[in-house]
């Protein structure tokens, strides 16, 4: 269990990000066109997880904004945003924002995505939403980075997520 911060107020959630080094969970997310997709369809190249509570928040909508400029100028390389935001919600958003660099991922079909990554929120407003969290995914399918935003208001590490894709 992690404990994280919302606007100053202690937060948990569940269990703990997967570690450096290991195996990435599986997963299988919903598509703004409602189709499904797994770890499996990005398999050989590095996957970058944006997992956040909501597409819906100025904060979240500016680490998609802020991932898909820099996804492009990496070779091999994914992004992948992730929420309990409904696909409709995804696709309102990325047409809005003209965004084409990220792959939108909603977890509203399978729970198990954010138990599996450790970043379900289990106390406070935002229970059973993610937590920011970051997570940098080889080629190879191991994990190369993780970060859980300590405060949920608070963008991620950019910079330090980016460089283990260098």
């Amino acid at each position: 269990m992690a404990s994280i911060t919302l606007q100053g107020l202690p937060i948990e959630t569940m269990g703990e990000l997967p570690k450096v080094g290991e195996k990435a969970p599986d997963f299988t997310l919903v598509k703004k066109d409602l189709s499904e997709a797994n770890m499996g369809e990005f398999a050989g190249k590095n996957i970058v997880l944006n997992i956040f509570p909501s597409v819906d928040t100025p904060v979240c909508a500016t680490a998609v904004r802020r991932f898909n400029s820099e996804a492009s100028k990496h070779t091999n390389t994914v992004v992948l945003c992730i929420s309990a935001d409904l696909p409709f919600a995804h696709t309102r958003f990325c047409g809005a924002e003209g965004l084409e660099n990220v792959v939108m991922l909603s977890t509203f079909r399978n729970q198990n995505f954010g138990t599996d990554y450790g970043v379900v929120i289990v106390s406070a407003p935002l229970t059973g939403l993610m937590s920011r969290s970051v997570v940098v995914i080889g080629p190879d399918g191991l994990v190369k980075y993780v970060e859980q935003v300590p405060e949920i208001a608070q963008e991620p590490d950019y910079t330090a997520a980016l460089a283990v894709l260098k």
